[in-house]
């Protein structure tokens, strides 16, 4: 999907294929990339013999950025490759919570479960999660769809659409291009 912004076109991002370079670490103090490389080392470790040890070593590591980023990502939530969190402050994610490639979470993003729903968020490929925003529940957000700043999702957004508002309500689609 490419998105037109004046007279420059940003480079298309994909919704199936994730972009590993987004998570790399620009520099040695890059916490929202080390927090991410610990889940992915603690994940690689797991079933593997003799890697017992590692693990914990590696569990520990992840409280150490956790506490750096004020977030709370578990270990085993499962997120498709490049995702990216510029301010991971206060981002909390249900250990339930499936996020799809190439997605970007600003500060203060909550993915979790409404009281009484069973189940967790599964955010597509390309979803960008604006500052302060909630879903919950066993929602479904689409490929390459927005969610706005300090928007309550409760429902379901198709794919491309844009959710705002509390509870979100949802708009017409990007234009595709």
């Amino acid at each position: 999907m490419a998105v037109s912004i004046g007279n420059d076109t940003v480079k298309d991002i994909s919704a199936s294929k994730a972009d590993w370079s987004r998570e790399a670490p620009s520099r040695w103090w890059d916490p929202s990339c080390r927090l991410l490389k610990c889940l992915r080392d603690y994940q690689a470790l797991e079933g593997r013999p003799l890697s017992r040890t590692r693990r914990k070593l590696v569990a520990l590591r992840h409280k150490f950025w956790s506490a750096v980023t004020g977030a709370d990502l578990p270990l085993t939530t499962r997120i498709g490759g490049g995702l990216i969190m510029l301010h991971p402050n206060g981002v909390v994610v249900h250990p339930d919570a499936v996020i799809g490639p190439n997605c970007i979470l600003f500060q203060q993003v909550t993915l979790g479960t409404n009281r009484g729903d069973k189940g967790a968020p599964q955010l597509g490929g390309h979803v960008d999660v604006g500052p302060g925003a909630k879903i919950l529940g066993p929602v479904t957000i689409g490929d390459h769809a927005v969610i706005g700043a300090n928007a309550v999702v409760l429902h379901d957004v198709p794919a491309g659409a844009t959710a705002v508002g509390v509870p979100a309500r949802i708009l017409p689609g990007r234009a595709q291009g």
